[in-house]
């Protein structure tokens, strides 16, 4: 069934604190928490609710709430559900009247929230945030006239991939997951595939690469046995998909194309960005679009494996016209060389940055420079916001985990708006009683 919203009784209670008590209401989340328009949510959400089977869904403003709070402050499930029983401003943005002293739901629970939520439902909280940005005059429309957008790497949290510890962790998924559906393995090869693994390791650190070798195809005729054993007893449904991966580990070659990385996530994809301390990278390409003044992000885009940076922008502008529906206000994309021979075929100008000025005026070739400004941006999407290292499954979740991350940090913008408007206030009120009042 739809979640019950949560009705503040003005009746108070005699042996539990109202938040109202306990806050600051001048607070920046107390007053931002005024701001956003919650209903939004509960709109997006209501069609995956039936309206008369199973018990209430669990309060909406609560789950968006709890996931603004995880991704701003980079914290896990758990983490943030532990921290909502100790912050009374973070139960008051969550709508609740009063302080409770036990957590609201189970981490676990979030998991399936973010499920139900889909791609749809997280660029909704990034729509939000755009939209109370300009409600609160925060984001003016002259900020959105130039807009920079570049492409970065979403890596996941996988292991370095090595054919050795391929080959052992399929061999390892595999036994684990046959034997739970009742198949017969005569022999697992767990102690001879720990040992070879590790011997593989240590000949590589020692620079004996035949014996590194030798190892390693031990690890891949162990793994080739396995799946042989497995397919003369029948494949059940549920084992087809991890079986047919491991058939891929087992048969790629090193120059071989779509190779598989992860078994886990056999979708991800090795990107080579040209980094001097990082050669290759694993996991989804992503694309941001941020404004060049104020660095407000405006679209947060995944793409699955790794394609040409100038064909990414057409997808990237529509996701920007359903996010910020005035792209009227937009006159200038500013992108770097990857994007030259790009798709985009709307009526913005596209301006492809240059190594060197030649005929460009001035005052272009400063906003061309300006482009620039949106590496920062990603780093702070990714050390602070959980854009690296991602934890969230399979494609959804790398969609779900970077347009999170640009709602976060756009809900930490508005943060910092709040507060420095708060603090100007109350410097001139200051300035104010000291004039009629002096010492």
């Amino acid at each position: 069934m739809k979640p019950k919203s949560v009705i503040h009784s003005p009746q108070r209670e005699l042996f539990r604190v109202e938040l109202s008590f306990l806050v600051d209401a001048g607070h920046p989340l107390v007053k931002l928490a005024g701001r956003i328009n919650w209903t939004v949510f509960e709109e997006q959400l209501a069609g995956t609710y039936d309206d008369h089977t199973g018990a209430p869904g669990i309060d909406t403003r609560l789950m968006v709430a709890l996931h603004y709070l995880k991704y701003q402050h980079d914290l896990s499930d758990e983490a943030v559900v532990a921290g909502w029983v100790e912050n009374p401003y973070w139960q008051h943005f969550s709508g609740r009247q009063y302080f409770e002293h036990q957590m609201p739901i189970d981490p676990s629970s979030m998991t399936r929230w973010r499920k139900r939520l889909g791609e749809a439902g997280a660029e909704v909280m990034l729509k939000a945030t755009i939209d109370t940005a300009v409600k609160m005059k925060a984001m003016h429309r002259s900020q959105l006239t130039h807009v920079n957008v570049d492409t970065t790497v979403q890596t996941k949290a996988v292991r370095h991939p090595t054919d050795a510890r391929l080959y052992d962790r399929a061999r390892q998924r595999l036994v684990q997951q046959a034997r739970k559906e009742g198949l017969t393995i005569k022999q697992s090869y767990q102690r001879v595939g720990r040992r070879l693994l590790m011997m593989s390791g240590r000949y590589a650190h020692a620079r004996q690469m035949r014996r590194s070798k030798a190892c390693t195809r031990k690890l891949r005729t162990n793994l080739g046995r396995v799946i042989r054993e497995i397919q003369r007893q029948g494949v059940p449904a549920s084992l087809q998909a991890l079986l047919d991966t491991s058939r891929r580990i087992h048969t790629q070659k090193r120059t071989d194309k779509h190779k598989v990385y992860s078994v886990h996530e056999p979708q991800i994809a090795c990107i080579a960005k040209g980094k001097a301390g990082r050669k290759y990278e694993f996991g989804q390409k992503a694309s941001v679009a941020s404004t060049s003044k104020g660095g407000w992000l405006l679209g947060a885009l995944s793409l699955p494996g790794n394609p040409y940076d100038g064909h990414t922008l057409k997808a990237q502008m529509n996701q920007v016209a359903r996010l910020y529906p005035k792209t009227d206000d937009i006159k200038k994309i500013h992108v770097d060389m990857g994007y030259r021979g790009h798709d985009y075929t709307g009526s913005t100008e596209v301006l492809v940055d240059r190594r060197k000025r030649g005929q460009i005026p001035k005052r272009v070739w400063r906003w061309m420079k300006r482009r620039a400004a949106v590496e920062p941006t990603i780093g702070h999407l990714k050390h602070d916001h959980r854009l690296e290292r991602n934890r969230l499954k399979g494609t959804e979740g790398d969609a779900l985990n970077i347009l999170l991350s640009a709602a976060a940090m756009n809900f930490g913008k508005l943060l910092a708006f709040l507060c420095a408007l708060f603090l100007s206030l109350r410097r001139i009120i200051s300035s104010q009683s000291a004039r009629w009042c002096p010492a």
